[in-house]
């Protein structure tokens, strides 16, 4: 039965990835300014904000995803952000390896894993049945950047003229 249905969703499986390729070639190379929006868009959604009741002007991001994570990275050079203004930090499960986890998103970032600062370990439920476990969990990666608040205005305020630019009425 298994191989029938292997053979019944082989050309579903091949329109799927034609249509991905299809989708990423027509992207093609970013300009800077095209990659700067993307990387406003990516922050806004993933990122930690300033609130009114906890001013915290500062860029900070986590996710799971290691081409997120690359994005991220690429928008914070096109800004000017160092490697060495990096904060890092995992965000793991404590029955997960960090060291391999650290090890893993060091190669990532291209940073030495002695710029991590100390792992959060995320207490284990008994209850949940967690599907992220095994050699292939690696937690989530914390990116820090020291003296950023000029930054993350400059983020904040392109996300408003994004919006701006989007909700407007044409003339």
């Amino acid at each position: 039965m298994n191989a029938g249905l292997a053979r019944l969703r082989a050309p579903q499986e091949e329109e799927r990835a034609a249509t991905k390729q299809a989708a990423a070639a027509a992207i093609g190379d970013l300009s800077d300014r095209e990659l700067f929006i993307a990387g406003v868009a990516l922050y806004w959604a993933e990122g930690a904000k300033s609130k009114p009741h906890r001013r915290a002007e500062v860029l900070q991001f986590i996710n799971r995803d290691p081409d997120v994570i690359k994005l991220f990275l690429r928008r914070l050079d096109l800004l000017g952000v160092t490697r060495d203004r990096l904060t890092l930090r995992v965000r793991i499960h404590e029955t997960a390896d960090v060291e391999a986890a650290e090890k893993y998103w060091a190669d990532i970032v291209g940073i030495g894993v002695s710029a991590f600062s100390r792992a959060t370990l995320k207490k284990h439920n008994p209850r949940t049945v967690r599907k992220n476990t095994g050699d292939s969990y690696r937690g989530c990666l914390t990116i820090y950047a020291r003296q950023s608040a000029a930054l993350y205005r400059r983020v904040e305020g392109a996300w408003y003229g994004i919006v701006g630019g989007a909700v407007r009425q044409p003339d």
